[in-house]
């Protein structure tokens, strides 16, 4: 059993997260690799120093350059604002260190193009952190999709809907303002990334991108609210994706309905410890959708807990992200999502905007 030195930039939600997820890792999965937290990264030594006592880290700084070089910095995750994460994940792959980096990867194409270049060209393991579709429920459902259990699929249906920013009457934000903190930028991506885990890769689409609230607290809002995209997966399934951070009482809207030939599966990320699934099977007055709690029985419920429908939590999804990424940097296997992943995610996005800017189809592959 060898330690690793991670290193993790941002402090806040995400950095908050990871570094438990890093801290409890070890002791949930027993994997070969044990992280030891080595520094952590904000925007001011001040806060460097109040996250690392808080969190657990050996150092701080508020210079990512320094986190970077520093040789006990083995690993690194990227928890920072989308502005910054190329420019630190070309400089972690320079020195040959494995990077994991929050979604969505970079501003847009442009970021994640290089990055993808750049973690390619190291051969350092990689991870963009898609969270919600490793839930042990979401990952049933892509097991019973490739088992072949609701037969040939026909529909999906996938939305990630918020409702943090509803009241047009709140002051005006950083969330107003510039294209990746907007709905189709921040939001969406989520649902793109999990039509691609559970249907495949997406040939066509026509969106329109809304601004509903076009001020907020006397500033004039510059982003989107809301995205809806009609689409055509490469395999001929049809679908409908939506994602708004206006939608008024949803709070973790991350969901989505799968049609079949001999089923179909409903889930919806509120209540993330079940999925619905219906078999078209037996009696016509005896079908229905049924509901089942996850349990043991399902990927990656057991090491947190041996008691079926007890359920696990968001902080969960990132310890099994935090096995991954521990996994693929032990094995040298890719572990997905790798960065490419994060590339075709951002495809879709600008395919979406092009839709939306041209009202036209769009190819995903044109871009």
């Amino acid at each position: 059993m060898a330690e690793i030195g991670i290193g993790i930039l941002g402090g806040g939600y995400m950095g908050k997260a990871h570094s438990v997820a890093m801290s409890a890792v070890g002791a949930i999965f027993d994997t070969s690799l044990r992280p030891k937290l080595e520094m952590i990264c904000t925007s001011t030594a001040d806060s460097a120093e109040r996250y690392r006592k808080a969190y657990g880290f050996n150092r701080a700084t508020a210079d990512w350059q320094v986190l970077v070089e520093d040789p006990k910095v083995e690993a690194i995750i990227i928890a920072t604002p989308q502005e910054t994460h190329r420019e630190i994940a070309e400089a972690a792959f320079a020195f040959g260190k494995p990077v994991m980096c929050e979604k969505p990867m970079g501003l847009g194409l442009d970021d994640a193009t290089a990055m993808v270049a750049a973690a390619e060209a190291s051969g350092c393991a990689n991870m963009v952190a898609y969270n919600y579709i490793r839930t042990p429920a979401s990952q049933f459902a892509r097991k019973l999709i490739a088992n072949g259990e609701i037969g040939q699929i026909t529909w999906f249906r996938g939305e990630h809907t918020e409702d943090f920013y509803a009241d047009p009457t709140a002051p005006g934000t950083w969330r107003m303002h510039g294209d990746a903190n907007g709905c189709i930028g921040d939001l969406a991506p989520h649902i793109f990334n999990a039509a691609r885990a559970l249907i495949g890769p997406i040939a066509e689409l026509s969106a329109v991108v809304e601004t509903v609230h076009e001020t907020r607290g006397g500033e004039i809002a510059t982003n989107d609210d809301q995205v809806q995209v009609m689409c055509r997966f490469e395999n001929g399934v049809h679908g409908h994706l939506f994602g708004s951070r206006i939608a008024t009482g949803r709070k973790m809207g991350y969901a989505y309905e799968i049609t079949g030939t001999k089923g179909a599966i409903r889930f919806d990320q509120e209540d993330q410890n079940a999925i619905w699934l219906y078999r078209a099977e037996g009696p016509e007055a005896e079908r229905g959708f049924r509901k089942i709690l996850t349990g043991p029985a399902h990927p990656d419920y057991l090491p947190f807990c041996q008691g079926p429908g007890h359920g696990t939590g968001y902080q969960d999804q990132i310890i099994i992200e935090a096995r991954d990424f521990l996994e693929a940097i032990a094995t040298g296997d890719p572990v997905w999502p790798t960065f490419r992943e994060g590339l075709e995610v951002q495809r879709i996005v600008a395919a979406a905007r092009a839709s939306s800017e041209t009202r036209s189809w769009q190819n995903v592959s044109d871009f």
